[in-house]
């Protein structure tokens, strides 16, 4: 099983933030499971924390190394399938993570419940 992130799911785990549920907490650590972050969250995160909406992690990429994450790169086929999606969900990196995760078929880890509304398999 691979997992994808959610944005805030990835923030949550680099800073040990109590949100993180038991749940999250098990499939991110099961040595069976691969955990991927998107190159979408990357640039959402460094927008809000131009914004001073959210503090990054410094060396990001270098925390996702130590950490065993996988980076997921996003594709013209990701871009094309998160614009065909229905109109549940207006948020564009959001729309993006929902994309990659029903194109590979990937379960996203994520506390958003407007994912239900996709066809996605999702953990939270």
């Amino acid at each position: 099983m691979t997992l994808l992130l959610d944005t805030h799911v990835l923030l949550w785990w680099l800073f040990g933030d109590d949100r993180l549920t038991p749940a999250m907490r098990e499939a991110i650590t099961d040595p069976a499971a691969a955990v991927a972050v998107s190159a979408a969250s990357a640039w959402e995160m460094s927008i809000k924390a131009a914004l001073g909406k959210l503090a990054v992690p410094d060396r990001l990429a270098e925390e996702l190394d130590a950490q065993g994450f996988d980076a997921l790169p996003v594709t013209v086929d990701d871009g094309l399938a998160a614009g065909a999606l229905p109109r549940h969900h207006d948020d564009p990196f959001d729309r993006m993570l929902i994309a990659q995760a029903r194109r590979r078929r990937l379960v996203l880890v994520t506390a958003d419940r407007r994912f239900a509304d996709y066809d996605v398999l999702t953990l939270a």
